[in-house]
C-alpha cells in the first residue's frame, strides 16, 4: 500500500478552493486520502453511505490523490479541507515551513514493517544481505529501528531502492528484507507466498513507539477559519469507523460499492488484518493520545526523519471534536 496512485478529479484543481458552503447550510468538505481506496478506508465509505456526515450538517466528499505530493500541496493552496497523512510526512512537511496540523488519529499503531524472507528469522539476519527501501526518508528510519532495535548495525544491511515493489522484490528473491506495510504489502505477500513463510518486523515491535500511522490532517488557516466543518467531519468519521468495527462486512460493501476496480476478498483480507489498529482501550476512535504522540516525536529525531524535533503543540490539535 504505497503512493500507488488515481488521477485526482479535475474539478478540484480547477475551483479556487475545494471547501464552501453548500445550500440548506450545509457545510461542503473535501478529503484528500493518502492512497487509493483500501480497507483503512472503511469507516469513511460507511460514514458517506450511513450519512453520518450529513447528520453533522457536513457534505464530505472524498478523493484519492493523483500524485504523492498532492495532499500536501492542495492543503497549503486551500484547494482542499483535509487530507490522510502518514504521520511521517506531517513532520516532513512542517519542517518545510508548511503549517499543517493533525486532528484525529486514523489508526492507533504504526503499520510500518520490514518484511523478510523465510530464512530471515530476526532483524539480526539483514546484516550483509539485501533490503529493499522505496527511497523514502520515512523508509531509512523503519529499517534502522527495526534492526538497531535488536542491537545491530543499520550500517551493516545493504539498502538498495525497490520503489515501490516489496511484494515481487521478495518474492523474487532479489532482496532478503523490504520496508513495507504491514495492512497491505504484509497481506499482499502471505496470499502470493502460498507455502512459503515470510516474516514480519513491525516496527513499533523493534524501537519504535506505538504511534498513530495516518491521520487527518488540515492547514492551520483551515482549523482556524472552518472549526464546525473540521468538528463536523471527525464526529462522522467516528461514527463512521465505530460502525464499520460492527459490521466489517457491510462496511466492505460500502467501500467496494463505491468504488470499481476493488478485490472484495483481498478488501476483506486487509480488514480482518488492520481493524485491530483502529482503536485502543481508553480512548475515543480518533483520539490523539499525547503521549505517544510525545514518544513519536522522540522518535523521529532519534532515527534521524527530521532535524529538529516536531512541537507537538502545534502541529497536532488534541481538542476537535471532544
Amino acid at each position: 500500500m504505497r503512493r500507488l496512485l488515481l488521477p485526482l478529479f479535475a474539478a478540484c484543481l480547477l475551483l479556487p478552493a475545494c471547501g464552501g458552503t453548500s445550500t440548506a447550510g450545509t457545510d461542503e468538505g473535501s478529503l484528500i486520502l493518502d492512497f487509493t481506496p483500501n480497507a483503512v478506508h472503511v469507516g469513511m465509505y460507511t460514514a458517506i453511505a450511513r450519512d453520518f456526515d450529513g447528520a453533522e450538517r457536513v457534505q464530505l466528499r472524498v478523493r484519492p490523490p493523483s500524485e504523492s505530493t498532492d495532499s500536501v500541496r492542495l492543503l497549503e493552496a486551500g484547494r482542499a479541507d483535509m487530507a490522510i497523512l502518514s504521520i511521517s510526512d506531517l513532520a516532513l512537511a512542517r519542517a518545510r515551513g508548511v503549517e499543517l496540523v493533525a486532528v484525529m488519529a486514523l489508526v492507533q499503531r504504526p503499520l510500518a514493517a520490514v518484511l523478510a524472507a523465510p530464512g530471515v528469522k530476526r532483524p539480526r539476519d539483514l546484516e550483509g544481505r539485501r533490503a529493499g527501501v522505496a527511497g523514502l526518508p520515512s523508509d531509512d528510519a523503519v529499517l534502522d529501528s527495526v534492526v538497531r532495535g535488536e542491537g545491530s548495525d543499520p550500517e551493516e544491511v545493504r539498502k538498495v531502492n525497490i520503489g515501490f515493489t516489496a511484494v515481487p522484490a521478495l518474492l523474487s528473491g532479489r532482496v532478503a528484507g523490504a520496508t513495507a506495510f504491514w495492512n497491505a504489502e504484509g497481506v499482499a505477500l502471505a496470499r502470493e507466498a502460498k507455502e512459503r513463510r515470510f516474516r514480519e518486523f513491525r516496527v513499533d515491535a523493534f524501537g519504535a513507539p506505538r504511534y498513530p500511522e495516518l491521520v487527518v490532517v488540515a492547514s492551520r488557516q483551515t482549523l482556524d477559519e472552518e472549526r464546525d466543518l473540521i468538528d463536523g467531519t471527525v464526529k462522522a468519521l467516528r461514527r463512521g469507523y465505530e460502525e464499520a468495527l460492527l459490521d466489517p462486512p457491510l462496511a466492505v460493501e460500502n467501500l467496494v460499492r463505491r468504488n470499481r476496480g476493488l478485490d472484495r476478498a483481498a478488501v476483506t483480507a486487509e480488514l480482518d488484518e488492520v481493524q485491530s489498529a483502529f482503536n485502543r482501550a481508553g480512548l475515543k476512535y480518533g483520539e490523539l493520545d499525547r503521549p505517544r504522540i510525545e514518544a513519536w516525536a522522540d522518535w523521529v529525531v532519534k532515527f534521524g526523519l527530521v532535524d529538529e524535533r516536531p512541537n507537538v503543540d502545534r502541529a497536532f490539535d488534541f481538542t476537535v471534536a471532544d
